[in-house]
């Protein structure tokens, strides 16, 4: 049986705001399986359980660089967050960013062997890890080539948005990537939700649905609206403008005779598990381990 720790609990109560109690007995129902406890989360305390999508634990920076109609985006992944806040460290991401939008390299790897101040970026790289003592790689990024427009939006240094654009407004550009970086879209438009998200929230709905104890045909119309209410809530084009509540992100568009022709966003760490150290369990492990050698 699966011993359910304080630390998994508290994790899990970090990750969805839900009490304490309801956190152990989604954990034990889930066998110790933290993904698990939280759909069953979902399915008893609904939006309370939301806050997982925004939580991230792994540290590093997005960096952004812009020339024209070419620009990228990169992530540099890191293990503390004082290391964010390094000169060097963000020089790194920056000058990565840069080579990305000149030199279109293939991938991570080709990226890496692109030539920096005399070195390669693996190079520098591997300086940089043994002159501050901390483990950091180079995680992804995306490179834009448009015959459109590009702008760019970096919410510290943990969100970046790239949107390619149509519009005599450069301003649009603009807004449209910081509401990217507020809303967090997952596609352009609904029919582009991928299948996976839709199927896990209508496994989610059914769930929920069921526990009503409604008849069947209404409880298919629950789940439908269910659908279509996170369509709307996770594609970019149906969501209410962050700076207008007044419009979708579609009507400000067109009220501007500006379209989008795709958007990117980065953020740190996200889908990366960080190892999280439970102290009071590796203490009294010490204690248990000389106590029976004594």
């Amino acid at each position: 049986m699966t011993v359910i720790t304080a630390a998994m609990v508290g994790e899990l109560r970090a990750k969805t705001d839900a009490p304490m109690m309801e956190c152990k007995k989604a954990l034990t129902e889930a066998g110790g399986d933290a993904v698990k406890a939280e759909e069953i989360l979902r399915v008893k305390l609904g939006g309370k359980a939301s806050k997982a999508a925004s939580r991230v634990t792994a540290e590093g920076v997005v960096t952004a660089y812009m020339d024209g109609k070419v620009g990228a985006m990169v992530e540099v992944n890191c293990e503390t967050d004082f290391v964010t806040k390094n000169d060097e460290f963000i020089a790194l991401a920056n000058a990565c960013a840069k080579l990305v939008a000149l030199h279109n390299p293939a991938d991570v790897a080709a990226l890496l062997a692109l030539p920096l101040d005399g070195k390669t970026v693996e190079e520098q790289r591997a300086t940089l890890i043994g002159r501050i003592g901390e483990n950091m790689s180079i995680r992804r990024f995306e490179r834009f080539d448009t015959s459109a427009k590009l702008a760019s939006y970096l919410h510290g240094t943990r969100i970046g948005v790239t949107v390619e654009f149509d519009a005599a407004d450069d301003q649009v550009g603009k807004d449209v990537a910081m509401h990217i970086a507020a809303m967090k879209p997952v596609s352009l438009s609904s029919d582009e939700v991928p299948a996976d998200l839709i199927e896990k929230e209508r496994s989610v709905a059914a769930l929920k649905a069921a526990e009503s104890g409604k008849p069947a045909d209404i409880v298919t119309k629950m789940v439908e609206g269910s659908i279509q209410k996170f369509l709307k809530e996770v594609s970019l084009l149906n969501q209410t403008f962050v700076k207008n509540d007044k419009q979708t992100i579609e009507q400000m568009l067109k009220a501007n005779s500006a379209s989008i022709k795709s958007f990117k966003m980065f953020v740190v760490g996200e889908g990366i598990e960080k190892k999280q150290d439970d102290f009071a369990a590796e203490v009294a492990a010490q204690v248990a381990a000389a106590t029976k050698q004594a």
